[in-house]
């Protein structure tokens, strides 16, 4: 039992029972002079906890170690032990999730046996579907950076085409270059004639994992367990023009504004910044082959179930 705790334990006892300090602490074992002392309390604790509590309700999925690097951010000094204490006090939680099995994994094209080494050395993709509430449904194509965790496209629509995957790569091409791989799962999406042919066109690698592994794409697996725990579980889609201007917003906050642990608690955004122009550029030779790819290519193109 905590010290203010045993204090407010002699207290009840001296109320209740009519029996003096003396022997109060002495049945709660609370030394006396524990039980007179006053605790000082710091002159910017309640705007620390006002500040505090503002990052809990914008951020409501953080626990406090993340809640201590938000506060930070914002200019405050101070250690995750006060922050614990503070948390304790008002008495916040984050519910917790039960923690998965991890499978490392056996395939050569998994992430474990074929890491990222630098910026742009290897990007991975997925689908992520919801519903408006309506019932119409929502899909989003994922692009990642394995090596700084940036999430390079989120895009969204109610149905996307081939020729919108291969749109929205050409986009990042023209303003990142060319990755030197890009890991993929089985999906029909991306096993698709149309967006596997112009990848080949542009002699860029495609690494398929395992059937049936999902872990073995774990980066982006990894950002479409934040997506759905901090955005699309906490928001309720009425339109889609609403769901783009959402969706922009969070890819801005996740890139620019949210630490992660595996970066040191930088933000993808700064820890990106670490390294030099040339190695995120290496691939703009390639830039003029995927331009003109992309214009031979037919923009009428089956939808990607």
């Amino acid at each position: 039992m905590s010290p203010s705790r045993k204090r407010a334990a002699v207290d009840e006892l001296q109320q209740s029972h009519s029996v003096s300090e003396r022997r109060a602490c002495q049945v709660v074992g609370q030394p006396r002079s524990s039980q007179r002392y006053t605790p000082q309390v710091p002159d910017d604790e309640p705007r620390l906890i006002a500040d505090m509590l503002q990052v809990v309700r914008e951020f409501p999925r953080y626990g406090y170690r993340m809640v201590t690097h938000k506060l930070r951010q914002n200019n405050w000094t101070v250690n995750a032990k006060r922050v614990y204490r503070l948390w304790r006090r008002e008495g916040l939680k984050v519910p917790k999730k039960q923690r998965k099995t991890r499978h490392s994994g056996q395939h050569e094209n998994g992430c474990d046996h074929h890491p990222a080494d630098h910026p742009d050395d290897v990007w991975a993709w997925d689908f992520v579907f919801d519903r408006t509430s309506n019932g119409t449904m929502l899909k989003w194509l994922v692009i990642v950076d394995e090596f700084t965790r940036e999430c390079l496209c989120l895009h969204v629509d109610r149905n996307i085409r081939s020729d919108d995957v291969i749109n929205e790569l050409a986009k990042l091409f023209a303003t990142r270059g060319l990755p030197n791989h890009i890991r993929s799962d089985n999906g029909p999406e991306f096993t698709a004639t149309t967006i596997s042919s112009w990848l080949k066109k542009l002699e860029l690698e495609v690494l398929y994992v395992e059937p049936g592994s999902p872990w073995e794409n774990g980066y982006v697996e990894s950002f479409n367990s934040r997506l759905r725990d901090e955005f699309l579980s906490l928001e309720e889609f009425e339109n889609l023009p609403a769901v783009r201007s959402l969706t922009a917003s969070f890819r801005h906050d996740y890139n620019g504004r949210r630490p992660h642990s595996s970066l040191g608690y930088m933000t993808p955004n700064d820890f990106a910044t670490q390294w030099p122009a040339s190695a995120q550029s290496a691939a703009l030779p390639s830039l003029q082959q995927a331009t003109a790819a992309t214009k031979t290519q037919p923009l009428t193109q089956p939808e990607l179930s």
